[in-house]
């Protein structure tokens, strides 16, 4: 085998899926120029489906969010569905639920150009499997103290507790989104959904992409983005939600970009993550929207005044390689990895247009019974889609 476990390509119109040895990968058809953010869920029937956001550039009002499904004998993603579409907004980073009554919400952003400080949560639902969806509705609105965001799904306590991991977007008076203010919080309902009270995490600003998994013991471990692309962090609750401790660093790296993580059968944590952190040394840009003014994309690169005096988040540091991982202690330590894809996973632009972005980025990973279900951005032209044997990193 090769030191990464996916083959290498440059093309990914290709979107036939191949195996290689126990292990399938391929690419979801892309209607786009820019395609980012997959989202991994298998719906009511049984077949897998996989959400994203694509337009010109993450920012401009013609991103919006698509879906593709994967039945189960398929050798090919189905022709995406184009799911949203607000000309005055950017539709951002969506997620497929299931609620335990059989109903498929789907949930994503929606923002003013590159201010996230203006986004708010929408929400459709689905009452027939998700062939078809409800109108859209704000679920959760922007307040005078900043934007809302979601990344990673719901989750259902044993109690029965529903919970909605969210960030925030906060700006100082007068200064642009940039995410040096951006903390965490959960909403909660224990009435299936009619109503939510929120929960901060205490000390997680800079911790964002909250992803909450229940732990066998029934206690809960969540683990997060660092805005300062040091590490992945970890916090826990031991009251169903109700409290939270203070993110605290993982030995694994981050670089201020997204992760995702799931529980496999025997209790296990499977990660997908980039295996990279930021240094002295590491090229940076100023900003994630460097690129967009409140016009759309302009040719210059902004000025972003900050937003804090504090700790400044870090834009820039590489995204690749694509890695997988799995702990058996509940994230503490981990104990197996393995490198899907590599390259220099450049990300000092979002420009998608002129192929100067090659990152391999926000993963979702999904474990269904012994397999491993995993997507990400490939350079921000593609959804690429890989499953292999939870073997793999079980047994080594």
């Amino acid at each position: 085998m090769s030191e990464f476990l996916l083959p290498e390509v440059d093309d990914p119109s290709v979107t036939t899926l191949v195996a290689d040895g126990g292990v399938v990968s391929g690419f979801l058809p892309a209607p786009t120029v820019q395609c980012h953010a997959a989202n991994l869920a298998v719906l009511p029937g049984g077949d897998l489906a996989c959400v994203w956001f694509g337009g010109t550039q993450e920012g401009v009002a013609d991103i919006d969010v698509w879906m593709s499904v994967l039945a189960p004998d398929a050798t090919a993603w189905s022709d995406p569905v184009r799911l949203s579409s607000d000309p005055e907004r950017s539709e951002q980073n969506p997620i497929l639920w299931t609620t335990p009554a059989g109903e498929v919400w789907l949930l994503h952003t929606a923002q003013t150009a590159g201010n996230q400080d203006t986004a708010e949560v929408r929400r459709r639902v689905s009452t027939d499997g998700g062939r078809t969806f409800g109108p859209t509705e704000t679920f959760v609105p922007a307040s005078a103290a900043g934007g809302v965001f979601v990344r990673q799904p719901p989750v259902v306590t044993p109690a029965g507790r529903w919970l909605l991991p969210l960030f925030r977007c906060p700006v100082a008076p007068g200064a642009r989104w940039r995410g040096d203010e951006d903390d965490s919080v959960v909403l909660t309902s224990d009435d299936e959904g009619r109503t939510w009270r929120e929960v901060v995490v205490p000390g997680s600003t800079g911790m964002v992409h909250m992803n909450v998994q229940v732990r066998p013991d029934s206690s809960l471990v969540a683990f997060y983005r660092s805005r300062w692309a040091d590490a992945v962090h970890r916090s826990t609750s031991t009251d169903g939600g109700d409290s939270w401790s203070a993110p605290e660093p993982t030995p694994l790296p981050n670089n201020n970009s997204s992760v995702q993580v799931s529980t496999d059968p025997g209790g296990g944590l499977v990660i997908a993550f980039n295996r990279i952190r930021a240094t002295e040394d590491t090229p940076r840009r100023e900003s994630l929207y460097d690129e967009i003014g409140d016009e759309g994309i302009v040719d210059q690169v902004s000025s972003t005044p900050t937003s804090a005096d504090g700790p400044r988040a870090v834009w820039g540091t590489p995204r690749a390689p694509m890695t997988l991982a799995r702990s058996t202690d509940g994230g503490l330590t981990w104990d197996r990895s393995l490198d899907l894809e590599g390259g220099d996973g450049n990300c000092l632009t979002n420009d998608s247009r002129a192929g100067a972005n090659h990152e391999l980025s926000y993963p979702s990973v999904l474990v269904v019974a012994d397999t491993v279900h995993v997507a990400y951005t490939w350079h921000r032209r593609a959804i690429r889609y890989a499953r292999l044997p939870l073997a793999l990193l079980v047994d080594g």
